[in-house]
């Protein structure tokens, strides 16, 4: 018999809210979010009323635009907390940069897609970067084939036939056979390459952090196809899976 999945909408309109209001510039107020999400206006000023009175959402007393409220952050910044994760990685990742020279990022998986943590960037003028909190699709490059690799082959297989995959670029691999293979030679090696798989002219070498039974967490190396050319992606290829190792052991001192 199927299980049933429970769904609470005002939940869903909620998060929509709130990542809509996340997006924008200068925050946004009832009749903009109304427009934009195709929601009643009488049901967005419900619910950011109700985010309001909570600290989640606050409103500009002039303009009446809703901008992120000082709850919410503190809820983010005693999640993000409990792992100390620029104390523990941090370090290795500033290392990580200085010997490759190309930026270096720290994601999780979260839900079907990844999100970035911490950033360290190269000294490069011209430099791959993107802010923490930036999502990247799940299974775009590298970062997707590491990810996955962390997981048993079910759930693989159950992700992939969800999210489905994407031609990014010519070199994106869209044939779920092959994208499986791949995965499998991940787990074996115990890295991920991207070589213009999911940004042309962009290459990426990507290491599995291991967290026991947290979500699974990676981090990677980007750079442009002139700067990482087969000989670096080697030597880069051996400094991110050491990197990895340091802080997978760095993170056994502060699991709760």
């Amino acid at each position: 018999m199927k299980k049933s999945t429970y769904s609470a909408p005002s939940v869903k309109k909620a998060f929509k809210i709130l990542h809509t209001i996340a997006n924008s510039s200068s925050g946004l107020g009832v009749s903009e979010l109304a427009k934009q999400l195709k929601i009643g206006k009488s049901t967005v000023h419900g619910i950011t009323s109700s985010l309001e009175a909570l600290g989640v959402l606050v409103r500009d007393p002039i303009d009446k635009r809703y901008n992120i409220g000082y709850t919410l952050l503190e809820l983010v910044r005693k999640s993000y907390g409990r792992i100390e994760w620029r104390e523990v990685a941090r370090p290795s990742m500033e290392r990580l940069m200085e010997k490759v020279g190309e930026t270096i990022f720290l994601g999780i998986m979260n839900g079907d897609h990844i999100t970035i943590l911490d950033v360290v960037e190269s000294h490069h003028e011209m430099k791959i970067t993107a802010p923490p909190g930036t999502r990247l699709p799940l299974l775009a490059g590298a970062t997707g084939k590491v990810f996955l690799s962390q997981l048993d082959e079910k759930r693989v297989k159950e992700i992939i036939q969800k999210v489905g995959l994407t031609r990014f670029t010519a070199n994106s691999v869209t044939d779920p056979k092959l994208f499986l293979k791949q995965i499998e030679e991940t787990r074996k090696k115990g890295y991920a390459i991207d070589d213009e798989e999911y940004l042309v002219g962009v290459r990426a070498i990507a290491a599995p952090i291991q967290r026991g039974s947290l979500p699974p967490a990676a981090i990677w190396a980007v750079g442009f196809s002139s700067s990482l050319n087969d000989r670096k992606m080697e030597r880069v290829t051996l400094e991110i899976q050491q990197a990895g190792l340091e802080i997978s052991h760095s993170l056994e001192g502060h699991r709760m």
